[in-house]
């Protein structure tokens, strides 16, 4: 599992003050960015000549609001790890340690060149593994 944390900001939040419903895919994303730097890979994941990461699929649930000035946490977990994709859950508490959303993505790795699914490199695989549930 990954752990990391995130202040939510007044610009992040709808006139209540409660975090924006499409904010939560930016936070997680973040955090799925800082994952990837962790894995200290030898080539630059987001900007290659060789493939893509797209994702292919995203839900989320809202349990809880989650509200201006806080602070959560983001656990990823990779729940699934295939030849050419992998799955992410997200966990999003809030500082009482309650689960205030659930986010899930499959991404794919696809080649630049032909637009094909095609496999992920070793590194990833090892690198992904490491959060793997």
């Amino acid at each position: 599992m990954f752990k990391t944390k995130r202040k939510i900001n007044f610009y992040d939040c709808d006139p209540a003050g409660i975090l924006f419903f499409a904010r939560i895919y930016e936070l997680c994303h973040s955090a799925y960015e800082e994952m990837i730097a962790g894995i200290h890979l030898k080539e630059d994941y987001w900007n290659n000549d060789e493939y893509i990461v797209p994702i292919l699929n995203s839900e989320a649930h809202y349990h809880k609001p989650i509200k201006f000035g806080e602070t959560i946490t983001i656990e990823i977990n990779v729940t699934k790890l295939k030849t050419s994709s992998f799955e992410l859950e997200y966990h999003c508490l809030n500082s009482r340690d309650e689960e205030c959303n659930v986010v899930r993505t499959v991404h794919i790795f696809v080649d630049k060149s032909t637009w094909k699914k095609c496999g992920m490199k070793k590194e990833i695989k090892e690198g992904l593994a490491l959060h793997l549930v």
